[in-house]
């Protein structure tokens, strides 16, 4: 089909959350509070990684990216959504429709990608200390985090090539808050039940795959870390703790959505909300207050704040 003829629709009304002027309001609070508050702990973390040099080493530089994709994760339907909630039209563009998919896809991609190399991060520091440093090395770190991208753009990309050739003529109505492949392609002028299935099969099958590959190898390292002494064995089991806990919170969603066959789309939008404004404030939660060496390392970088406060102000006195 010509890409000029593809599509009649120019922009997409979205239904939103709920018609209720109180829950309406509660949405606004609750979720601008998580997404101020998501981006003001992530971007912290990322700073603080890159400010102190103790904490220049391959976990924490896998950190403060898993930080800086949470960045992503809110900014890509977080304000659109809280400036829509009060809108009585709540309108997309065609093109932006197009553009909130992919980076969805691609992002969500990435992480599901760097969580993995997470894990294979701490099972060489549990299972290998000795050859830690070696295996992962700087530049294995960043052909690592390169693959990650890669990969969530490559996985996005492939599934937006066959939604791209779809006519849309009417309706563009979708029953949601934001735009994703399986609400958008049922928009389509032909029959999709075949790309419906295959679209959903794939983000469902990236997901559950992703999700299992990450608990077995946490299974694995933590049979390990089992014959480790018990000071050792604490730590890795804080360590890891914290690494489960944001798997589950963010693949919990993901796979409810894209796996459960009687999902509605009541249930889906909220659980949408949970993993774009809730999720990535909780990773910088996690990340940070279970963590000794971040909040040691957010108080030198206060202290150095401070110092530098009363410098200044001295100056001027002067």
């Amino acid at each position: 089909m010509d890409g000029a003829n593809h599509s009649m629709v120019s922009e997409f009304v979205f239904l939103g959350l709920s018609n209720s002027w109180e829950i309406q309001l509660v949405l606004f609070v609750f979720s601008s509070m998580f997404y101020v508050a998501s981006m003001m702990g992530n971007s912290l973390i990322v700073l603080t990684v890159a400010w102190d040099p103790h904490l220049h080493s391959p976990m924490y530089f896998l950190l403060a990216n898993l930080s800086f994709i949470d960045l992503g994760v809110s900014s890509v339907i977080s304000p659109k959504m809280i400036s829509d909630i009060f809108r009585k039209r709540k309108v997309i563009s065609f093109g932006g429709c197009i553009a909130q998919i992919f980076f969805i896809h691609a992002i969500g991609g990435t992480e599901m990608v760097l969580l993995i190399v997470m894990a294979f991060d701490r099972y060489v520091a549990i299972c290998k200390p000795l050859h830690y440093l070696t295996v992962m090395s700087q530049k294995v770190c960043i052909v690592l985090l390169g693959a990650s991208w890669i990969i969530g753009f490559i996985h996005s990309l492939t599934q937006l090539a066959f939604a791209m050739k779809l006519p849309f003529c009417g309706p563009n109505v979708l029953d949601s808050f934001y735009c994703d492949f399986p609400r958008f392609i049922k928009l389509a002028c032909v029959d999709t039940h075949k790309l419906e299935f295959m679209l959903t099969a794939n983000s469902g099958f990236v997901s559950v795959g992703a999700f299992f590959i990450l608990i077995i190898s946490y299974i694995f390292i933590l049979i390990t870390v089992r014959k480790l002494s018990s000071s050792g064995s604490s730590k890795a089991l804080s360590t890891l703790s914290t690494h489960i806990m944001v798997v589950i919170l963010f693949f919990g969603p993901c796979i409810f959505v894209y796996t459960w066959p009687q999902a509605t789309s009541y249930l889906d939008n909220y659980l949408v909300i949970f993993d774009v404004v809730l999720t990535p404030f909780l990773n910088s939660v996690i990340y940070t207050f279970r963590n000794k060496d971040m909040k040691m390392a957010m108080r030198r970088i206060c202290s150095q704040v401070c110092v530098y406060r009363r410098i200044s102000e001295m100056t001027k006195v002067l």
